[in-house]
């Protein structure tokens, strides 16, 4: 096994091993064919393939999960989204800029522009100024078709629960580093939560937005504002790259969990 792969395939490899899957991987490593008499299953990215279409959707798009979640009445963090100018003016409307400096007026202690799908903590922006809101659109608009604006809030504390059908498998809270952001990739250092009223609070709260917009296997991220918790985002893709390095059985009970799940395991 080739130890520049990713955690994810490692996983599944290790789970067709031990349960006579056959694991074809392909298109270096974002597509797995997973095989067992006449049952074949795929993952792709960090999906593995338990979540519907529509649900998986809504999860990659922020500002579709922000409504979604709004919808249900469970307290989110907003994300508007604007269009990629280039897709026209029919599409995008003539004051696409000025509905962006009018967020940013809304909001004097800033604003945080990213793309609307993806990112992993890249090409995320904290803005305060006009200039700084052109500089960050041009950035995210050279390589995605729309971004959101959403309130720069102070946060608190960011925990990620991994569920599946409604049951926490991990949660951690993500330890932030210099950087002003909770990612993983930008330093953050994830940290297990033990029983207690705030794992119990950040469990409960990202059942209710899985349920709203009925995902069954997803990390959901939520963070606490002037001491209220709410969600951030929700990963139909479950990336556990990070976490592996500290707890690596956790991580492959869970992934194995999930398989168990698609393979109609009990």
């Amino acid at each position: 096994m080739a130890t520049s792969e990713r955690i994810f395939v490692q996983a599944i490899r290790g789970y067709g091993a031990r349960h006579g899957i056959d694991v074809d991987v392909r298109a270096g490593g974002w597509l797995i064919a997973m095989r067992r008499g006449e049952m074949r299953r795929f993952a792709f990215g960090y999906d593995i393939g338990l979540n519907g279409a529509i649900a998986h959707r809504l999860a990659n798009d922020k500002s579709a999960t922000s409504e979604a979640l709004s919808l249900a009445g469970v307290p989110c963090i907003p994300h508007h989204l604007l269009l990629n100018p280039k897709l026209g003016e029919k599409v995008v409307g003539p004051a696409w800029r000025e509905a962006m400096l009018e967020l940013l007026r809304a909001n004097p202690q800033g604003v945080v522009l990213k793309p609307n799908e993806g990112t992993s903590g890249r090409s995320v922006f904290k803005v305060t100024t006009a200039a700084e809101l052109d500089h960050a659109v041009d950035e995210v608009f050279s390589m995605s078709t729309g971004l959101v604006i959403s309130p720069y809030v102070a946060i608190e504390e960011e925990v990620r629960v991994i569920l599946l059908d409604d049951a926490p498998l991990i949660v951690y809270s993500k330890q932030r580093g210099n950087d002003w952001r909770h990612n993983l990739d930008a330093g953050a250092k994830p940290v297990l939560l033990e029983e207690g009223g705030v794992r119990t609070a950040c469990v409960k709260l990202a059942v209710d937005a899985a349920r709203a917009i009925g995902i069954i296997f997803a990390s959901i991220d939520v963070v606490r504002v002037d001491g209220a918790w709410r969600v951030l985002e929700i990963n139909s893709g479950v990336m556990m790259e990070a976490l592996a390095k500290l707890h690596p059985k956790l991580v492959q009970a869970t992934y194995d969990a999930a398989l168990d799940r698609v393979f109609g395991r009990s």
